[in-house]
């Protein structure tokens, strides 16, 4: 499980923000006044920390990303046809093999993640957070990407090629595409597969942060705490 002490540290930010800034906020929320601003900014510190503590951490357990329809790696289109190829001459398990360690590889790299949402976190502003609140059912997950991307990517990349050598994927998607290779008649084939993973595996991470916002904002439900039920309210 992730740690709360995240939590602790938004809240002690919030607490520091101006008086006046905070009132402003609250004023222009629809319908609500006088609900005090850190409560606003820190029940969607607490969605956000569900949304990585519930769904994003599941990515990170052996099959997180194999055995979840929402971000199962797949090949990259240039390699479908040695998938298909590899099941049409009795080597399915050898392509299945080929998928896992992609999958494998995402479920290592995402363990890096939580760092850095604490981060982007931190440097929510009031003026985030109102936007956040009134946008669409991905607003958080859409700050958090726009935040985190690049650190993400900088961060997941090395781990999915250390991770690729690690588990042998390297070694095996040598023999695959070796082997597609050899088949004759067919072109050649050589994808950057790090990269690739990469950029599949932070969609994965805010697939999932999406999943957990949406559900928070739509189920009255899932609100599961008092926090979360007072500042979701300003928003139905």
């Amino acid at each position: 499980m992730i740690s709360k002490k995240p939590l602790y540290l938004i809240v002690a930010l919030l607490l520091t923000s101006s008086c006046a800034e905070l009132q402003g906020v609250v004023g222009s929320l629809p319908g609500q006044t006088g609900m005090d601003p850190a409560m606003i900014g820190n029940g969607l510190r607490q969605a956000l920390d569900f949304g990585i503590d519930k769904q994003v951490t599941k990515l990170t357990r052996k099959d997180g990303f194999y055995k979840n329809p929402l971000v199962k790696i797949l090949l990259p289109q240039e390699l479908q046809k040695v998938d298909r190829t590899l099941r049409d001459i009795g080597l399915s398990s050898l392509a299945d093999e080929g998928l896992k360690m992609l999958n494998r590889a995402a479920e290592d790299a995402v363990k890096e993640a939580t760092p850095i949402f604490v981060n982007a976190v931190r440097e929510i502003t009031f003026n985030d957070a109102r936007n956040i609140l009134l946008g669409p059912d991905n607003a958080a997950t859409n700050y958090l990407e726009n935040k985190t991307n690049a650190a993400l990517y900088a961060s997941f990349n090395p781990v999915i090629h250390n991770s690729f050598s690690k588990v042998g994927a390297d070694q095996i998607w040598a023999n695959i595409i070796n082997k597609y290779n050899s088949i004759p008649f067919m072109d050649p084939v050589n994808p950057d597969l790090t990269d690739y993973v990469t950029n599949k595996a932070l969609e994965g991470v805010y697939t999932m942060i999406a999943v957990e916002e949406k559900r928070i904002r739509t189920d009255i439900a899932a609100r599961t705490t008092t926090l979360l039920k007072q500042v979701f309210a300003l928003q139905d």
